[in-house]
């Protein structure tokens, strides 16, 4: 129930070059083998590694990071099953496979500052990796302190602590990050309640900023009018 991978077939990213020739394809193997795409937006010196979210195929940021940030570089990864990587995802996959996008960013990008971007389970992802590299800052998008919280309120009568194999537990990690963070909330998320994401902006370690985007649901917190301006400043990028 965590996870609703969205495949991108050959003919879809033919389209997606064609549409915007000025954007790549990347490919790099995990230490498992698995091969796993990325779109890369190749701008400024900084990279925005980009997390989505559990049904989210990330090529529509394409056009979004192009229009909003177009100061920042932006390298859209593909979970494992997603778009045009291969496997099957996991928490443990997942933050392995951060890491490994983090170190091509890195080192074959020459990025000169790294930056997260999660946007729900993306957060998750966001935030482990936060807590394992140093990242220039972190933004999130509608992100939640644990799943096995966000569980819990919906299953109220279930042992979902014993049941849950993907926890995505960012709470327990947030006290001792201390990267900037700016935490963009929806005002009327019907998913994951604000709650969830206001308990994770509390405890964070670092330097934070909130922003609570009024009127807006889960899935439409970018068509908030906040949503890119308070991204460009975290990024200070035009």
């Amino acid at each position: 129930m965590i996870f609703y991978p969205q495949r991108t077939g050959d003919a879809r990213r033919a389209e997606i070059r064609a549409r915007f020739p000025g954007v790549q394809e990347l490919f790099v193997e995990a230490p498992d083998g698995t091969r796993l795409h990325a779109w890369f937006l190749k701008s400024g010196p900084d990279v925005v590694l980009y997390f989505g979210g559990n049904a989210e195929e990330v090529s529509w940021m394409i056009d979004a990071a192009a229009a909003q940030a177009p100061g920042a570089s932006w390298l859209l990864t593909d979970y494992r099953g997603y778009g045009a990587s291969q496997g099957s995802p996991s928490e443990k996959d997942l933050v392995s496979d951060a890491l490994v996008w983090h170190r091509y960013a890195v080192h074959e990008l020459h990025a000169s500052r790294v930056f997260a971007l999660g946007r729900s389970l993306g957060g998750g992802v966001a935030v482990r990796l936060a807590a394992l590299r140093l990242l220039a800052g972190v933004i999130l998008v509608t992100p939640f302190d644990s799943l096995t919280a966000v569980a819990q309120r919906y299953y109220p009568y279930l042992p979902v602590k014993w049941l849950l194999r993907h926890r995505f537990d960012s709470l327990s990690l947030a006290p001792a990050i201390d990267v900037p963070m700016l935490c963009l909330i929806a005002g009327r998320d019907e998913v994951v309640p604000p709650v969830h994401a206001e308990r994770l902006y509390q405890a964070w370690g670092g330097p934070k900023r909130k922003v609570v985007l009024a009127g807006v649901q889960h899935n439409d917190a970018d068509a908030a009018p906040e949503f890119w301006p308070s991204i460009r400043r975290f990024l200070d990028v035009k």
